[in-house]
């Protein structure tokens, strides 16, 4: 039977070597309010702007509520809203940040390149099942083990809104077979019979979990009265190493009519950012 234990915590402050060997170890690294509060709760406004009138704030406990009909990927609400929240500069700017990419470059050892695309996770109650499943990013992205994923809660998340859970060292058994099922992504790698603690906790706003590309690493249902779970995500690499091209896209830009980067740069207010990967050296 499968059972739960504490995310490991990992201080900052570490020597880098250290923080590298855990990662090497358990294929992720948990880092506890790393990115600034202030941050976290802008970009949250900001997306609570472009989901009204389906999600707002509650005020009293400072946490997203549901305020519509339940909504998951792919559904009519989600593909409304999701070009709106892709549009965001702050959205796409957030992982740019200086703070967070030193903490890149300490868990790569090298410069990184952060990928094009982001990803917004909005997870409401109500949709018992379709929670994303157990899976590997290393397939969705047609990556190698030189990527890893940078996750960060846009506020607290307890037990009860799904919390992101981690099958430690799952990543050194390599890339596993895959089933159809629902929920985001659509299908769910093997877990072997041994493979029955995962690692999980509640997290509080700003914590950030990096995982190895093969780490397997899963959703909880979302079983809150109302609160709806608000993270984001995205990937990087060493600088240099191979990218697929698929990355290049817009998260849900191969579905959603209209939602290409023209779009999402019409209003932005600073090019930098725009096409910034356009020279990168070793797209495949």
């Amino acid at each position: 039977m499968a059972s739960d234990q504490a995310l490991i915590v990992s201080d900052v402050n570490e020597a880098p070597e250290i923080l590298r060997s855990r990662f090497q170890e358990w294929g992720y690294l948990y880092f506890k309010q790393y990115a600034a509060a202030s941050k976290c709760e802008a970009l949250l406004g900001d997306i609570l702007s472009r989901l009204s009138p389906h999600v707002a704030l509650d005020e009293s406990r400072q946490l997203p509520v549901l305020t519509g009909d339940a909504f998951v990927e792919t559904d009519g609400i989600w593909d409304e809203v999701y070009p709106k929240i892709q549009a965001l500069e702050s959205f796409h700017g957030f992982f740019h940040d200086p703070h967070l990419l030193q903490l890149m470059r300490t868990v790569s050892n090298s410069e990184v390149f952060v990928y094009p695309m982001k990803m917004a996770r909005i997870s409401t109650p109500k949709k018992v099942g379709y929670e994303t499943p157990p899976h590997q990013d290393a397939r969705s992205h047609v990556a190698p083990s030189t990527m890893a994923g940078i996750w960060v809660a846009l506020h607290d998340i307890s037990t009860e809104m799904g919390r992101l859970k981690i099958l430690p060292a799952s990543h050194k058994r390599g890339m596993r077979e895959v089933v159809k099922s629902p929920g985001v992504g659509n299908v769910q790698c093997e877990i072997y019979p041994d493979e029955n603690t995962w690692h999980v906790s509640d997290v509080s706003q700003g914590d950030v979990i990096i995982f190895n590309a093969f780490t397997v690493h899963a959703a909880q249902p979302n079983i809150s009265d109302a609160v709806v779970r608000m993270s984001v995500d995205t990937r990087f690499c060493d600088y240099g190493a191979p990218v697929f091209s698929s990355n290049l896209e817009p998260h849900h830009g191969w579905r959603i009519d209209g939602l290409s980067w023209p779009q999402i740069y019409a209003n932005w207010q600073n090019a930098n950012l725009q096409y910034y990967w356009a020279d990168y050296p070793n797209f495949t």
